[in-house]
């Protein structure tokens, strides 16, 4: 099995003309959907993300930190959200990533994780936290 990370992408039409009720339902549809990927083995993690207004984007160049709060740059696309999946290949990633909701009203970008070990002692990246 494979890591991929599947980035959430909405839009301005993304939710629109979405009652409360609609909006609680799918809510509730994409947290079974989560549920039931972690019962088979395939979730990591997911998570939405609040909107882009709440953002704050860094960079440091030539050692002095940059701060710029709120979207970083006039888009008309966000990231929304994200999930870590397990899967066999891209293939199976791709199937995963488009079922439930989610893809009804988002575009998802896929891809596979780089696994990297340190070059002097060998050791890979922390493995993601249980408690999380």
């Amino acid at each position: 099995m494979q890591k991929f990370m599947c980035l959430v992408y909405f839009d301005e039409t993304s939710f629109a003309g979405m009652t409360p009720e609609e909006d609680k339902a799918l809510t509730d549809a994409t947290i079974k959907e989560d549920r039931q990927l972690r019962e088979e083995g395939r979730l990591l993690i997911g998570q939405p993300l609040q909107g882009p207004e709440t953002s704050v984007s860094i960079s440091t160049r030539g050692g002095r930190m940059r701060r710029t709060d709120g979207p970083y740059i006039e888009s008309k696309e966000w990231l929304g959200g994200f999930t870590l999946i397990l899967a066999e290949d891209m293939d199976d990633a791709i199937r995963i990533a488009s079922m439930g909701e989610i893809p009804k009203r988002a575009r998802i970008e896929i891809r596979p994780t780089l696994e990297q070990t340190h070059s002097v002692t060998g050791e890979a990246r922390p493995e993601a936290r249980e408690d999380l």
